[in-house]
Order: structure tokens, then C-alpha cells, then sequence
């Protein structure tokens, strides 16, 4: 609400500034405006009237083609349509015709009335003669010549307070109308800008709100702008990532609870036990190995969420070097003897060349193949066999690890790479596994920027397949 009211008061804020500036605008730089175009345009007119009757009466005049009665009757209609009063002044200065029947000034000389007035500019303004003018005039001089000699002049005359008249009538009637239709107009463009701004930006606040109470589900659809259709489509992707991460706190909360409470449970019972007498002397080796286990898991747990935690942060980097993988996978295949005697699986090793040398980490890939070769031992039956493998396709080299054991559930194999994923399988035959080894893997491999994938059918194996960049030669 109050973001409604902040836009809204400043909209009408800069709708009556709007209103105010325009409204003095045109009081003064447009009036001024105004005037100086009516000013020009009378200009032209004397312009134009002084040449017409310099060519239409002056020469047949002088040429005594017309009287001066006739030649006063023509001028006479010309103050009477133009509103202009037009002299015709001989050369010594002597007025000999005059338009106006008002303030005559036949046979007056403007020598002696203003001895500079024929020799100033053609335009002479606020031009004023006692007893002949009852207002400022501007005053259009034009000379006339006949044979090459000056034989008199034309001078026009018409009121300067008309032209101001003309300008504010212009004004109050035409310019003042046209203001009071812009400002409505104003008000709608205004009303529009609030519409496309402030509604979806209530909106957006809506959905913010509801995905900060936790209603990621909350439908979030806005109209106009794109840009705030992207910014929604932007606000919604981020709520569908926090759903995401909600449920999966939910679920890291579940699962540390899981497995953190079954070994605790175990070694505070039997911590209890010994303790109080329960358990007999010759019986607390046992259980204190017991304890020494269930902190071996809790140690493992432990190690394996900070290591995830670092290639989180990116703060886990890569020490890469050349290395033949097959040495690797010989060393790291060795350590799993006495897992592989325990359940009579036979660990086939199949290499492509005698040397395979990638450009990695190998105490990470090491990582990667004691996990995978751990999980095929795990789900592989007794008496069954595992095959690890490398092959060379162009500059890279993969890795697989193949088991012909249990499978994974068709349903399960999207989820194997989350933390904490177990299948049901894992839990009920293996109490060590963390459920974090697939995850460590994959983070891994993806640090390298290489790819990791895994195909599987239950009740016949799984083959998991890495890549790793060749080293160059």
C-alpha cells in the first residue's frame, strides 16, 4: 500500500509540475513566440502592399495616368480592407496623399516633423506623431524611384498594439483551449504510466511477500512491459529454486538425523552399559570395538560432508597432472582384495593399451574408482564377477566399472547422484554406507569438466562410464 501511494503522489506530483511549466512556457517563451511570428508576417504584408502599389499606381502616377484624388481612393480601400494607412510622400518629404480620413496629414513635411525618419531603417517601430497618431504605429518605408532618381516614398503604417492584440487574442482563444485538452489528456497518460507500473509492481511485491511466508506454489502472472515480465519470470524461477532448496534442507535435516542418530544411539547404549555393569569385563572389548566402529562411521559422514561442502564453495583445487590411469586403477583395485576373497568376486582388469596417461588429479579420480568398484563389490553377488575397463576414443579415455549384480530400480537411477540417496537395497544390507559416495563422485568428474554416466537393469548390473581428458603425447 504504501508503494501505491509513493508512485501515485509522485505521478500526480509530476503531473502538476507537468502542468505548471507548460502553462508558463507558453505565457512567455510562447506569447513572445507568437508575437514575433505575427510581427514578421505583418512585415511581409507591408512588404508585399508597398511593392504593389509601387508597381500598380506610382508609375502611372508620375506618368500622370492617375490623379492624385484617384490614386488617394485606391489607397483609402487599402485602409480599409488591410487596416493599414498608407502615405505617399514626395521627395523634399511633403506628405501628398493620405489613406485615413482621421488626423490627416496632407501637405504636413516629415522633415519637420522628424527630420531622421525617411533616412532610418525600412522599419521604423513605435512610430507616434502628435496629432496625426492616437497610438504607437509601425511603420514600413519604402521608396519609390522613376527614371533612376528617388521621386518620393511609400510609407505604411499599422498599429504596434495590434499586433500584442492579434497575440493575445491568439492566446486566450486558441492556445488556452488547446491547454485545457492537453492537460486531461495529460492526466490519462499519467493514469496509463500508473496503470503499466505501479499494478505490476504490487504484484511482484505480492509474490515476493508469499514466497517469503513460503508459498513457493504462489502463481505469479504479469501483463505489459517486458521487462516486468522478465523481472516475474525471473522472481518465479527464484522461487521455484528456493522450493527446491527448502526441500532439500528438509531432507539433509532428515537424513543427518537418520544417520547421525543410529550411531550415536549404539555407542551411547553401550558406552551406558559398561558404565553401569551391564556388560561384563570380558565382554567390553567387544562392544568398545563396537564404539570404535559407529565413530568411524560418524568420522566418515563427517569427512565426506566437508568435502562436498569445499567443491561447493569451489574452494577444492584441482591438482592436475599426467599419469597412466591403468597404474591407478591397478593400486586402487589392490586395496579391495580381502573384500573380494570375503564374497568370491573375481575383479577383472581390461586395458585398452599398456599406458593410458590423462591429464588429472589423481588422488581425486582414486577417490571416484574406490567408490564405484566399493558400490559394485556391495551390489554384486557372490561368486560373481566386476570388470574394470579404460578405452581411447579420440583425446579422451574412459573408465568403466561394470557389475552383474543386483541393478538399480528403473525409478532410482535419476535419484542415485543425490545426497543421502539410498535405495531400500543399501540400507538393509550395508549400515556403512553414507549415502554420499555417488554425490563426491559426480562433483568429481564435473570439476574436471568431464561427464560421468551410468546404465543399469535390475537384476542383471550396473556399469558406471567416465571420461577424462588424454594426455597429449
Amino acid at each position: 500500500m504504501k508503494l501505491k501511494k509513493s508512485i501515485w503522489s509522485r505521478l500526480i506530483l509530476c503531473y502538476l509540475l507537468a502542468g505548471v511549466i507548460t502553462f508558463l512556457l507558453l505565457n512567455t517563451y510562447g506569447l513572445k513566440l507568437l508575437e514575433k511570428r505575427l510581427r514578421d508576417n505583418k512585415i511581409n504584408l507591408l512588404y508585399r502592399e508597398a511593392n504593389l502599389i509601387s508597381s500598380e499606381y506610382m508609375e502611372n502616377f508620375y506618368q500622370s495616368k492617375i490623379s492624385l484624388e484617384a490614386l488617394t481612393q485606391q489607397l483609402r480601400s487599402i485602409d480599409t480592407f488591410l487596416g493599414i494607412r498608407v502615405w505617399i510622400v514626395h521627395s523634399d518629404g511633403t506628405i501628398i496623399a493620405d489613406s485615413s480620413y482621421t488626423g490627416n496629414a496632407m501637405n504636413l513635411n516629415l522633415n519637420d516633423l522628424n527630420p531622421t525618419f525617411l533616412t532610418e531603417d525600412t522599419i521604423a517601430e513605435n512610430t507616434f506623431f502628435h496629432g496625426i497618431f492616437t497610438e504607437p504605429m509601425m511603420s514600413y518605408i519604402h521608396p519609390v524611384s522613376y527614371n533612376y532618381q528617388v521621386r518620393g516614398y511609400i510609407v505604411l503604417h499599422t498599429s504596434q498594439k495590434g499586433i500584442t492584440a492579434t497575440a493575445n487574442s491568439y492566446y486566450f482563444d486558441v492556445i488556452n483551449i488547446c491547454f485545457l485538452i492537453f492537460l486531461p489528456l495529460l492526466f490519462i497518460i499519467f493514469l496509463y504510466v500508473y496503470y503499466i507500473t505501479a499494478i505490476p509492481l504490487k504484484n511482484l511485491r505480492k509474490a515476493a511477500m508469499e514466497y517469503s511466508s513460503g508459498n513457493y506454489n504462489y502463481a505469479l502472472v504479469l501483463k505489459g512491459l517486458s521487462e516486468y515480465r522478465d523481472l516475474g519470470a525471473a522472481l518465479s524461477y527464484m522461487a521455484g529454486e528456493l522450493s527446491k532448496l527448502d526441500d532439500y534442507q528438509k531432507k539433509f535435516v532428515a537424513n543427518i538425523s537418520h544417520d547421525f542418530r543410529s550411531p550415536l544411539t549404539s555407542i551411547k547404549g553401550y558406552a551406558e552399559a559398561i558404565l553401569d555393569g551391564t556388560i561384563p569385563h570380558d565382554m567390553q572389548d567387544k562392544y568398545l570395538n563396537i564404539i570404535l566402529f559407529e565413530t568411524e562411521r560418524l568420522n566418515k559422514l563427517t569427512s565426506s560432508l566437508l568435502e562436498l561442502n569445499s567443491f561447493e564453495n569451489h574452494g577444492n583445487i584441482l591438482d592436475i597432472v599426467s599419469s597412466d590411469i591403468n597404474q591407478v586403477i591397478k593400486k586402487t583395485a589392490e586395496s579391495f582384495e580381502g573384500s573380494c576373497r570375503n564374497k568370491k568376486i573375481t575383479l577383472n582388469l581390461v586395458f585398452s593399451s599398456n599406458e593410458t596417461y590423462v591429464d588429472a588429479d589423481i588422488g581425486k579420480i582414486q577417490q571416484v574408482l574406490y567408490n564405484l568398484i566399493d558400490n559394485a563389490i556391495k551390489f554384486s553377488h557372490n561368486n560373481s564377477k566386476i570388470k574394470v575397463s579404460t578405452e581411447e576414443r579420440g583425446d579422451k579415455v574412459f573408465v568403466s566399472v561394470k557389475d552383474y549384480g543386483v541393478g538399480i530400480p528403473k525409478e532410482s537411477i535419476k535419484k542415485i547422484w543425490d545426497r543421502f540417496y539410498k535405495s531400500d537395497t543399501s540400507r538393509g544390507k550395508d549400515k556403512k554406507g553414507t549415502g554420499l559416495g555417488l554425490s563426491i563422485t559426480k562433483e568429481i568428474i564435473q570439476t574436471h569438466n568431464e561427464n560421468i554416466n551410468v546404465i543399469s537393469t535390475e537384476g542383471v548390473g550396473t556399469e558406471f562410464i567416465f571420461s577424462l581428458k588424454k594426455s597429449e603425447e
